[in-house]
């Protein structure tokens, strides 16, 4: 193998391992961006881990064996330069994602943009001066006295700057106390700075070592966040209509869920005798009838493109309508409450096996006009309605025998139904906080659905 001239004190060795730190890098950007595309996090630390591969196939492998001029190396150093800014950009938008609540997060991204620089900086000095790059820096710290060169210096302080501005930042991130998976791959690459970082200066028979170490522990980090946000996602499968699962997955949380005003319908149902019933009965059995409720309740939730807002004990509010617009929310509305009658109808014959008190159903259904969105507090997010028809439809609900699916007249209106048919038998109307008159209202009978989702 020939030898560039730069690299003298490096002739016979080996660089296999640096192709395969080479390909490593490039292997894992290829699976980042191919299993995660449309997350911008997952695309700057593809493009990061993309450059560090072409860092260490330039840089070693390709400057090492061919006899090439300082000025051409020189330019080698954009990779490196590439590789800072994009990582910062990646500490950056995971910074983004992170609620903030009160805290002021101006400084923490401040220090990003510094780190970004830093590392700009490296590329036009390697640019400028390429020899003293090449002779004083890369792999300096393998001669006794690298620290009396002023090259060594001028090219190591923007390397640390960019390394303490990233670590710093995440660390003032940390202060917002973000998830388990958010904290797991944050803390997995201040670990991993400092060993792809010293890889630059400790000389080839040590840096693939250090490349490597740096990598795993990035690998690790990525792995864990993402099995903890596939549990997360089927965790919000279960709650959200498919739909928004999609979009959340897609565009993130606060694009799908952003503040609106909209009209929807809302169901609100619960069991009936459940307390009498949880009295009677051991836990165990207790919380596997609520399994089996929950769902019950979610798979109808599912087919009917609704947004399940709460889990309250035995009571469940579901939104139709939202964060979606749905222009026939009322008809599938009153569809879904018949649609969960119909279901827990089942949970509940299972669970009256033997003696003891019996549980049912009731269901309550109002549309209107409500403000939703989402709310965080200590990096816990809830999505939440307010107005009105969110009070209206628990007070049905609250109204309705066992059986009954208490609807009100506005919602029978907006689904199309006429009043007379036989299925809907009118009620007394009800008082309502926020109503100024009594709300009419009807039942539903027990007549096929009155619509489907679309």
């Amino acid at each position: 193998m020939s030898i560039n001239p730069i690299f003298a004190d490096y002739a016979g060795l080996d660089l296999t391992p640096y192709i395969l730190v080479s390909l490593l890098a490039l292997g894992m950007a290829l699976a980042f961006v191919s299993a995660d595309r449309q997350s911008p996090t997952s695309r700057a630390l593809a493009l990061a881990l993309a450059f560090i591969g072409m860092s260490v196939d330039l840089g070693i492998v390709v400057g090492v064996q061919y006899p090439l001029p300082h000025r051409v190396i020189g330019l080698f150093g954009w990779s490196e330069a590439l590789a800072i800014v994009f990582l910062m950009e990646w500490i950056m938008r995971v910074r983004r994602t992170v609620p903030a609540g009160a805290l002021d997060t101006k400084f923490g991204d401040r220090l990003v943009r510094v780190g970004q620089a830093a590392g700009l900086l490296y590329g036009v000095l390697s640019t400028l001066l390429p020899e003293v790059r090449n002779r004083q820096f890369l792999g300096a710290l393998a001669q006794p006295d690298a620290y009396r060169h002023y090259g060594f210096w001028l090219f190591l302080v923007p390397i640390l700057l960019a390394a303490a501005c990233g670590a710093a930042s995440i660390l003032l991130m940390l202060n917002r106390r973000p998830d388990r998976a958010e904290r797991t791959r944050v803390t997995a690459m201040v670990a991993a700075i400092p060993f792809m970082s010293g890889s630059l200066v400790v000389g080839l028979h040590y840096s693939a070592i250090l490349m490597v170490i740096g990598l795993l522990l990035l690998l690790v980090g990525a792995t864990q966040y993402h099995v903890l946000q596939g549990q997360r996602g089927q965790f919000m499968s279960r709650f959200l209509s498919p739909q928004v699962a999609r979009l959340v997955s897609e565009r993130g949380l606060a694009t799908a869920m952003q503040e609106n005003h909209l009209e929807i319908t809302v169901v609100c149902c619960d069991l009936r005798g459940f307390t009498a019933y949880a009295q009677a009965h051991p836990s165990a059995r207790v919380l596997q009838v609520l399994r089996e409720y929950y769902d019950a309740v979610g798979q109808c939730a599912a087919e009917a493109g609704a947004t399940i807002k709460d889990f309250a004990g035995d009571g469940v509010l579901l939104l139709v309508g939202a964060p979606l617009p749905e222009p026939r929310h009322a008809a599938i509305g009153v569809d879904l409450a018949r649609r969960i009658r119909s279901a827990a109808r089942g949970v509940t014959a299972r669970a009256a096996e033997g003696a003891g008190p019996r549980l049912g159903i009731g269901v309550g259904v109002a549309s209107g006009y409500v403000t939703v969105g989402v709310i965080a507090s200590s990096g816990r997010f809830e999505y939440t309605a307010v107005g009105p028809a969110v009070n209206l439809a628990s007070r049905l609900c609250q109204c309705a025998a066992d059986g009954e699916v208490l609807v009100a007249a506005a919602t029978v209106e907006q689904s199309a139904q006429p009043s007379g048919e036989p299925r809907l038998e009118p009620r007394k109307p009800v008082e309502v906080k926020g109503y100024a008159e009594p709300v009419p209202h009807f039942n539903v009978g027990e007549t096929p659905g009155l619509a489907t989702a679309a």
